[in-house]
């Protein structure tokens, strides 16, 4: 059938569904603007579910009180559709906070008749929420509900009938309630408390990357448990912010840097695919998931933060001599400090110099030279490997240019990158097989 424009809907939702409707309904038809809302409820047979939920909510006076309101009205046969046992729940004194939700769901603030709500595509509920408004096949549909009677007027605004119940969208909680809801984040949870920073992740406006509980079970064995005894508080405490990001950060924006800086002081690294958002190693598997006081993005893996670019080099056992260099040029203090990109050259890179070379460099007289070499392996920024090939000449701290090409394998200059992307606490390495020398000037 071909579908209705909105003037077309219009038309007919007027001329025939009200016709039938009213009918069908004559107690909405002799309905008098004098009755306010509630009262044309009450009076009008069929919806004597809507009117006790409307009593045992508290929302009589609401819903009498001079004003315009517009109520998306559902009768006693929507009710019925619900669950079994629903409405003998929702009308209990413990769940009345429940019941208001979903009643204030179905009100709108103004008076809306149907030449109004045609023209809508969404409108904003008393709730907070807001419900979609579509026209299709010249009918109106509310949600998924389908108003099956129009502008039935009152002393304080107008009944539209619908025939199935709205239900509101969860309200958003604060940023450990909406993980604890989830279900699939007890071990960050019992991480947070353990930790202490419950109240911290409660208030102020943070991005939050959350692992699963699988993530924390990808961790070895007997690591959790650790974490968690007090003596290693600061220890996890130290995890934990490396995966909360100041401010509220969703995954469109993230994906325009190339990282962010942690409550921790470090920065995670975000690299972004044709389907896929990484921070570090681990994959974003579900964004966007909004508390009120920011945002989750859901993880497969537990970020561990990265040290400094000095420390990972040392700490990973093959750059002796780079540590070395470094010490005797007075650089130790600058690649801990700023963000960088360096192109480490492994003990077997430098193994390659011609003999005595290392020696004579590591020489106080010779301190100038041995910079010059080392600050021409290093680039201002975090770039990773496909920013560095995207860049294809890169100026060094040096002065000069680094060229980088990609065939069989990735080339700075003559050397080739053994391995890429490591991510350090200020910076990335790649690993390089050549010591890169400097033109000469």
């Amino acid at each position: 059938m071909k579908k209705m424009n909105r003037r077309t809907a219009l038309q007919a939702m007027a001329a025939g569904a009200l016709m039938m409707s009213v009918i069908a309904s004559p107690s909405l038809a002799s309905a008098q603007p004098a009755k306010n809302i509630v009262e044309i409820a009450s009076e009008t047979p069929g919806f004597s579910t809507l009117v006790a939920a409307i009593q045992a909510a508290g929302l009589v006076d609401a819903l009498s009180a001079p004003g315009q309101l517009t109520v998306f009205a559902p009768t006693d046969d929507a009710f019925a559709k619900l669950p079994a046992g629903t409405i003998d729940e929702l009308l209990k004194p413990e769940n009345k906070q429940a019941l208001i939700d979903i009643l204030t769901y179905h009100v709108v603030r103004g008076k809306f008749e149907s030449n109004r709500v045609v023209k809508l595509k969404s409108a904003r509920t008393l709730n907070g929420a807001t419900i979609a408004i579509k026209v299709n096949d010249g009918k109106v549909f509310i949600n998924d509900a389908q108003v099956i009677v129009v502008d039935v007027r009152a002393s304080n605004g107008v009944i539209h009938v619908i025939d199935t119940v709205l239900i509101p969208p969860a309200k958003p909680t604060n940023i450990i309630d909406t993980a604890i809801a989830a279900g699939n984040f007890k071990t960050l949870v019992a991480a947070i408390e353990a930790a202490g920073l419950t109240d911290t992740l409660k208030k102020g406006s943070y991005t939050v990357f959350a692992p699963t509980d699988e993530a924390f079970a990808k961790l070895p064995a007997g690591t959790v448990e650790e974490l968690l005894k007090p003596e290693n508080k600061q220890a996890l405490t130290d995890i934990l912010l490396y995966h909360v990001v100041r401010g509220r950060l969703a995954s469109k924006t993230l994906a325009h840097h190339n990282s962010v800086r942690t409550l921790l002081g470090g920065r995670a690294w975000i690299r972004v695919g044709e389907a896929t958002l990484k921070i570090n190693d681990a994959n974003v598997i579900a964004a966007d998931i909004k508390a009120t006081n920011g945002i989750i993005h859901v993880i497969d893996t537990v970020l561990i933060p990265p040290k400094d670019i000095v420390t990972t080099a040392v700490e990973a056992g093959s750059f002796t001599t780079l540590a070395a260099a470094l010490q005797a040029a007075g650089l130790v203090e600058t690649l801990k400090s700023g963000t960088y990109t360096v192109f480490a050259p492994t003990d077997e890179a430098f193994a390659k110099l011609p003999a005595g070379t290392v020696e004579e460099l590591l020489k106080p007289k010779n301190r100038a030279q041995l910079r010059s070499i080392l600050l021409y392996h290093v680039a201002r920024g975090s770039l990773d490997a496909d920013a560095v090939l995207k860049h294809g000449s890169l100026r060094t701290l040096q002065g000069s240019r680094l060229t980088a090409t990609v065939s069989d394998t990735v080339k700075i200059n003559d050397a080739t990158v053994v391995l890429a992307n490591v991510f350090a606490g200020n910076g990335i390495i790649h690993v390089i097989d050549s010591v890169l020398l400097p033109p000469a000037r």
